[in-house]
């Protein structure tokens, strides 16, 4: 058996990088202690599965020494995240990689757009954080072309969301839900650490959802990265609210008012209420109708003095000890190719594509870009009504 000589120091520098401490890691490398002490080398294959395991690039191992990086690795975009979310400063590989792609699709779409000389999308950075963000919650919606009771005209949470989405792509904003990093089901992303981000630019525009998360949860963190649009480079950042509702400072605060209200309009919201509130689970019922969280309605509900304090906490209180006996939402499942439409987008797909066919980008930009290859890009090519050469 071929073993290869590693240094000590990157194998541990690669676990840490990852955040993953040696207990996590100790099932699939047994020796991994001896070989972060050198008493004992990897083969290379062991060695390859340390390296996916890890997330760093094997030739990294090949290093005379750790390379120069700094520990741990630093938020590309700025982190809203309350402290509940986050140990100050930290970032996963798997969030960080995600990031990265997204950014390599937002700053294409720019060059894209300017080269079609593209006017920029008036609405990003249009509101400022001393604007009412009722009214623009209001205005989101508005520009959207969501009408009164829109949510009642869709029959499931997914269809909501998948309405939603396509709303918001069909703005201009490139709108991505995705619970893994690409197509990697080996790599989950982890909702404790975040919910979204939004990247700011007034050509190309993109959000991110953590799409581990409920479909409810997916509705409301649609809105609100969607509002971080509207704040623009003021607002473009990492979200990631624990509890009730954001309560990482102004900027999240903003876009969690501005959500909420375009989620459930308060008139809509008030014009209901007297023919649910005797209901024994009033804010169940309104969930459906409007496609969101029932603590989104109840915490709504109190905001505007339907229902009393006691009577929402005592709720959520019971609400959440309930999610925690049920099992977490999954990230996979369904079709590979429909969920390329969430992890990639139609229309940011089928610019790709176009660019592709016209050979205005090689076919590995492509690939890279949407994170598929060969004859699984091929396919869904010809699902979007492209055909490739």
């Amino acid at each position: 058996m071929t073993r290869v000589a590693v240094s000590s120091d990157l194998l541990r520098w690669a676990r840490e990088r990852a955040g993953l401490p040696i207990e996590d890691l100790i099932g699939r490398f047994p020796k991994l202690a001896a070989w972060e002490r050198g008493e004992l080398s990897p083969t290379f294959k062991q060695l390859e599965a340390f390296a996916k395991a890890t997330h760093v690039p094997f030739g990294f191992l090949f290093l005379p020494e750790p390379p120069n990086l700094p520990m741990p690795m630093p938020m590309p975009i700025p982190d809203f995240r309350t402290l509940r979310n986050r140990q100050p400063g930290s970032v996963s590989p798997d969030l960080l990689d995600t990031i990265y792609a997204m950014q390599r699709r937002q700053a294409w779409l720019r060059e894209e757009r300017l080269d079609g000389d593209a006017e920029p999308l008036a609405f990003v950075g249009s509101a400022q954080l001393s604007d009412d963000p009722g009214a623009v919650g209001r205005e989101m919606r508005r520009a959207l072309g969501l009408g009164d009771g829109w949510t009642t005209r869709v029959r499931t949470w997914q269809e909501a969301v998948s309405a939603l989405r396509s709303a918001i792509e069909e703005l201009g904003v490139i709108a991505v839900i995705n619970g893994i990093v690409g197509n990697d089901t080996h790599r989950p992303l982890n909702v404790e650490e975040f919910r979204g981000f939004a990247l700011s630019d007034e050509l190309a525009p993109l959000i991110f959802v953590n799409g581990a998360d409920s479909k409810s949860a997916q509705m409301f963190t649609l809105a609100h990265e969607l509002a971080h649009v509207w704040l623009g480079a003021e607002g473009a950042g990492l979200s990631g609210f624990p509890g009730i509702f954001p309560d990482g400072g102004r900027v999240e605060t903003f876009c969690d008012r501005a959500a909420a209200e375009f989620l459930v309009p308060a008139a809509e919201l008030q014009a209901l209420w007297p023919r649910v509130k005797r209901d024994a689970s009033p804010f169940e019922v309104l969930a459906r109708e409007f496609k969101v969280s029932p603590v989104v309605i109840g915490r709504r509900a109190k905001d505007l003095g339907l229902t009393d304090r006691a009577a929402f906490f005592d709720f959520y209180d019971a609400y959440v000890q309930r999610e925690k006996r049920q099992k977490a939402p999954g990230t996979g499942g369904g079709s590979f190719y429909n969920n390329q439409n969430l992890r990639v987008g139609q229309l940011f797909a089928i610019r790709v594509m176009r660019a592709a066919k016209e050979g205005r980008i090689g076919f590995k930009d492509a690939y890279d870009l949407t994170g598929l290859h060969g004859g699984t890009f091929q396919e869904y090519a010809r699902r979007l009504g492209v055909d490739l050469p």
